[in-house]
């Protein structure tokens, strides 16, 4: 992977060295720790910087036949690091190959590729290196230009580590996301209980009907804006969509809180009306609002009883979102309380679905109000973006596409922004030179380069 890797044309390469490459990076959804920022967290191996918390190696390791012992459990880090020096020489064509050695070559200066036979030699000299000045969770986001970091936090945090990171006087903006997930997990009352205590708790409001639920959100999302929040963040599996009056959402709620299970067509009346109450929220503080949907969660369960979430267990969903999201922002939009969106779907069976529901609710506002959002998950890697970008280029305005993303838990991840740049400049670049968009555009592409890898983002986050 040389400087002009993935980059197959002269027009591509002009467009990422002379314009891609040089731009910052706003990543506005990661799931990067508050806490490690604020502490400036020294990571005492590579293995703790990169294998700790990275589910997409922890599937590769397990289909090379790597026992969990050497992915999850109790190997030391050494162990761990050469598990995965075998593992990375069968990786070729798997996104994987190439997140790895870029992230070796910019944080760490190696070039030499990752086997069983450079392991000790990569595993030392990276360790040394994070041992010096500025290798530390601080260090590595001014080493790759960040200016704005969006994290993942849910309404009951306390938000105590960005209120640290600001007060220190660090440079690079870490601000809060508003990710009110299990305020909506109401299918398993017991545990939906649970969470209203510590909400009631950290709210101030006693918490003992579906209005003073709404109440004690609201006052959170009042805290969260306070604290620079300006983007909340939605996950839903299949996306909900049921006609739910007042009435019907406080009979739901009661039944909930009574300790009753709700049916499955209750959950989806419910889910919907907590989910429009919280997007008119949204609208009312002029955030933009993510939904990230479609994939079906810890479908291995005797793995997820050993390990619990995010540990590599989820997968594609294949339902059809159309119909339910189309009637969902369309009930927002009705009452003009549709607020700025991006749309990430897992499955890209569904790209041309959303990208074209992208078009049906702009409304000269804003320019790209309702955002088809990168190539997410399962969709991280080159066909995922190219075929992304493509539906966007098709259906709407590539020119107003807000970017890339790390979607990550790793402090050098930022490799996914290098190779989002450099597929959208040779996905460009081969249309200059096959005459798709003429030469005399030239300016006006270089722009749209510039534009789509930081300031589209930029402005349409209000940073």
């Amino acid at each position: 992977m040389d400087e002009d890797f993935l980059l197959t044309t002269a027009t591509s390469r002009h467009l990422y060295h002379d314009h891609a490459a040089k731009m910052p990076i706003i990543d506005y959804h990661c799931h990067l720790s508050p806490k490690m920022i604020a502490e400036d967290h020294r990571f005492a191996t590579i293995t703790e910087l990169w294998l700790g918390g990275d589910h997409y190696k922890w599937r590769a390791l397990r289909a090379n036949g790597i026992a969990e012992q050497y992915i999850t459990g109790d190997a030391d880090d050494w162990e761990k690091f050469l598990r995965w020096a075998e593992t990375v020489p069968y990786t070729f064509r798997n996104p994987l190959y190439h997140w790895t050695h870029l992230e070796l070559r910019t944080a760490f200066d190696i070039t030499e590729t990752l086997n069983p036979e450079s392991a000790r030699r990569i595993y030392d000299t990276c360790n040394e290196k994070l041992a010096q000045k500025g290798m530390t969770a601080r260090g590595l986001m001014r080493l790759y230009g960040v200016r704005v970091v969006c994290t993942t936090d849910d309404p009951i945090d306390s938000l105590e580590y960005h209120k640290a990171i600001r007060e220190s006087g660090f440079e690079i903006k870490v601000l809060p996301t508003w990710r009110p997930d299990r305020a909506m997990a109401v299918a398993d009352s017991a545990s939906y209980k649970a969470y209203l205590a510590q909400l009631s708790e950290v709210s101030g409001v006693r918490i003992d009907s579906y209005a003073t639920l709404m109440e004690a959100l609201r006052i959170r999302h009042d805290f969260f804006a306070s604290e620079g929040c300006k983007v909340a963040d939605h996950g839903v599996s299949e996306f909900p969509w049921a006609q739910c009056s007042a009435s019907e959402a406080e009979a739901l709620f009661a039944k909930v809180y009574s300790g009753s299970e709700l049916d499955a067509a209750e959950v989806v009346k419910l889910q919907t009306a907590l989910l429009l109450d919280l997007c008119r929220m949204n609208h009312a503080k002029g955030w933009v609002q993510q939904f990230h949907f479609g994939p079906m969660r810890n479908v291995n369960s005797r793995m997820f009883a050993k390990l619990g979430p995010d540990a590599g267990f989820d997968t594609v969903g294949d339902w059809n979102s159309g119909q339910a999201l189309a009637r969902f922002l369309n009930a927002l939009d009705e009452d003009d309380k549709l607020a700025k969106t991006i749309l990430y779907n897992i499955n890209p069976a569904e790209n041309h679905v959303i990208a074209a529901m992208c078009g049906n609710f702009q409304d000269g506002s804003v320019p790209g109000k309702i955002q088809f959002g990168s190539g997410w998950w399962f969709n991280d890697q080159i066909d995922g973006m190219r075929l992304q970008m493509n539906a966007l280029s098709n259906q709407g305005l590539l020119s107003r596409f807000v970017g890339m993303l790390t979607d990550s838990r790793s402090f050098v991840s930022y490799p996914r922004h290098e190779y989002f740049r450099r597929i959208l400049c040779d996905l460009v670049g081969r249309d200059v030179e096959d005459g798709l968009i003429p030469e005399s555009e030239m300016k006006r592409v270089e722009d749209m380069i510039e534009d789509i890898c930081y300031r589209n983002a930029e402005r349409f986050f209000n940073f």
